[in-house]
């Protein structure tokens, strides 16, 4: 045993902050060293901070730039906690790729390299929401379905389109038929029923055909497989660990709503941090539609044997009251006839959940409970709608418009019934009171401070004001060469970009994908926008290109990383959290900047808000905005010291508006070229072909 192993054994339940640093701190250099890395100081420093984040109890924001080693540092700390400490630490991701990493690649090497110097093994277990995992129940035929198309989704495997002929194999002739046949063969052997280990992964219909929303969940205490279902287990096993990894939106539903979706925790370390206000924002906003009264109404209707004419009336009621209500942000809340129509609706609910409570001695009833739980849904809804100018929530309309091939984007007409949504005009004060007032909470990426500020990320979090809690920021830097390693390229000859991809920049990304010879993760503002330009490429390239929502994220990343000279489009999932080192991501394209939409009505009403206490709405919300997830998608590129690689902005406003230089200086430090034949001439020379 080495003289490090000995100083840990002696001193791991040392109680000063002292002793628990210099613990700490020859873990790292342990693990490092076994797993044939290179010490880091800002690793080294960043392990000091969140060691004495967690003994002092105040908040730490460290900003870790890439290469940095951010996991370890943190992941090293919770270790160390969690042999002293009688509850689980909380590690939590705005992504489903980085708990992946976390789980199946950080965790595992480090707990072997630590193994000799700990005085007892850790554990660390994955909890994820339950659509991640596979339903038995529904598997089995026992889910109560709503409608005949969703009762033959268990036909799949055996549907009517298999064909006979003489010498033919018999089984599902259709793709989707075929991923669920699939499905039913892995689920018999997995034990844990986790989509992401699922290889090769299925597409999202058909993970859709054995899984469960939360909503449509029978519940432990109902469903009579709830002893063996995949999630419950999976919860239970979280309740038992040191260290539990999630997502943001899971630590936003245990600490809001009170629902016991993760175990009692002490300490929480939230990854990808600049997600977690937009994160949280989408937990806890509401939807309402008529298709959503209908379907409940269908659902009570079927399940419980009560009367839903009232349903169906206040169904009519908001139908009528919204029609023509042109789409976007209700500046002024529910008039009048938005308020009557909403409290009729409210009341039938009220009136349809009394009628149908279950007798005290009847059976278990899936249906029923899956009846009330949307009637619920929809009476908290029109609470919330009736209340939001008093709690300080905005309110806007939403319709989906259609795309079709050859005609484009179809704008919803607005006589259309649209979606009422509600959300927190800020969720400072929820998060404040939910995550920081009960927790000791760290917060990390490599971009939360805005040049060396980090009063905006805070200010979004409820860090500052009147009676904010404790906390301290630091910068721990990365150790990467980013002028001799990466150049970034930006296109500043194309036009500005409007709707969709233009063929100028469809073009533009052609000639880069064919001067790098593949080894691309392309990434864009929509996943229209990913799905048009995987079509319309594969038909003239011959390198392979994967597109978000051919499998699970985690198989499409593993192909793209095994593969070199294969190409991965996506979305905003992937422009975090995903590390792919080496040749297999040499270029790296941004279609545009991400700006927030223009008519985002949340976004609005935020700018709107700023302006109005004296700031600059545009900055401090959309040029922010882009400026953090711009960062996030750049940093896709270099992710070791060997890396090299280009990353190419097919926006030109990056290059020609006055905001540029705002944007640009929240990136990497880069050596920059507008010149095309030189970004071209690079990537020839790193395809080396």
């Amino acid at each position: 045993m080495s003289e490090a192993a000995t100083t840990a054994d002696a001193d791991i339940d040392a109680e000063s902050p002292e002793a628990l640093t210099a613990q700490a701190l020859e873990l790292l250099d342990s693990a490092v060293a076994a797993m044939g890395g290179q010490r880091r100081d800002g690793q080294h420093e960043m392990v000091r901070r969140v060691v004495e984040a967690i003994e002092s109890g105040d908040h730490l924001l460290v900003q870790a730039g890439t290469g940095t080693g951010k996991s370890l540092a943190y992941l090293i700390p919770l270790i160390v906690h969690s042999l002293t400490s009688d509850k689980p630490s909380v590690v939590a991701t705005a992504t489903l790729a980085l708990q992946a990493q976390i789980v199946g690649r950080d965790v595992p090497r480090l707990l072997a390299a630590l193994e000799p110097l700990l005085p007892r093994p850790i554990d660390v277990a994955l909890v994820k929401g339950r659509s991640n995992y596979v339903c038995k129940h529904k598997l089995g035929g026992g889910f109560p379905s709503e409608d005949s198309s969703e009762g033959a989704l268990f036909s799949l495997g055996e549907d009517a389109t298999v064909v006979h002929l003489p010498g033919a194999k018999s089984g599902p002739s259709s793709p989707l038929g075929r991923e669920v046949v699939r499905l039913r063969e892995w689920a018999e052997d997995t034990p844990t029923g986790d989509r992401d280990e699922l290889m090769p992964g299925v597409t999202d219909k058909a993970w859709r055909q054995v899984s469960v929303t939360s909503m449509e969940c029978l519940g432990a205490q109902k469903c009579p497989l709830a002893e063996v279902c995949f999630s419950e287990l999976a919860r239970a096993k979280g309740a038992e660990a040191d260290i539990v990894v999630t997502n943001h939106a899971m630590l936003a539903i245990s600490a809001f709503e009170g629902i016991a979706v993760l175990p009692d925790y002490d300490v929480v370390v939230v990854d990808e941090a600049h997600e977690l206000q937009d994160r949280v924002t989408g937990a806890v906003t509401g939807q309402l539609s008529v298709q959503m009264v209908q379907a409940a109404a269908s659902s009570t209707r079927k399940h419980t044997g009560v009367s839903v004419e009232a349903l169906h009336a206040a169904a009519t009621a908001l139908d009528m009251a919204f029609s023509g209500t042109p789409s976007g942000l209700l500046p002024n809340g529910l008039n009048e006839e938005h308020t009557a129509a909403i409290e009729q609706l409210r009341d039938a609910a009220r009136v349809a959940l009394s009628d149908s409570k279950p007798d005290g001695n009847a059976a278990a009833d899936g249906g029923r409970s899956i009846a009330r739980s949307r009637l619920n849904l929809i009476f908290d809804l029109c609470e919330r709608l009736l209340t939001a100018r008093d709690a300080r929530e905005v309110v806007w309309t939403a319709r989906t418009g259609t795309f079709a091939p050859g005609k484009g984007y179809q704008k919803a007409d607005d006589s259309e019934p649209p979606v009422i949504n509600i959300a927190p005009l800020s969720v400072a004060g929820k998060l404040r009171e939910g995550l920081f007032a009960d927790h000791t909470v760290v917060l990390t990426s490599a971009t939360l401070a805005i040049g060396e500020s980090f009063q905006a990320t805070a200010g979004g979090l409820g860090l500052l004001g009147a009676n904010a809690p404790a906390w301290t920021g630091a910068d721990v830097g990365s150790p990467f060469d980013y002028p001799k390693q990466g150049m970034l390229y930006v296109a500043a000859h194309l036009a500005k970009p409007g709707f969709g991809n233009s063929p100028e920049q469809l073009a533009e990304l052609e000639a880069l994908i064919t001067a790098a010879g593949g080894g691309t993760l392309a990434l864009f503002s929509s996943r229209r926008a990913a799905e048009d330009a995987a079509e319309k490429l594969r038909k003239k390239l011959k390198v392979r290109i994967l597109c978000q929502g051919d499998s699970s994220m985690a198989g499409l990343i593993k192909e793209f990383s095994d593969e070199p000279d294969t190409c991965l489009f996506g979305t905003m999932s992937l422009w975090q959290g995903v590390d792919v080192q080496g040749a297999s991501c040499r270029l790296v394209v941004i279609d545009r900047i991400p700006f927030p939409r223009p008519d985002d009505p949340l976004v609005t009403a935020r700018a709107r808000a700023v302006a109005q206490s004296g700031g600059d709405g545009f900055i401090a919300i959309s040029a922010t905005h882009a400026a953090i997830r711009l960062a996030q998608g750049v940093g896709r590129l270099i992710r070791s010291s060997s890396d090299r690689g280009v990353v190419a902005v097919l926006d030109s406003r990056l290059a020609n508006a006055g905001y540029g230089g705002f944007l640009r200086a929240a990136l990497p430090p880069f050596w920059s070229t507008k010149d095309r034949s030189v970004a071209l001439a690079a990537l020839q020379r790193l395809s080396g072909k």
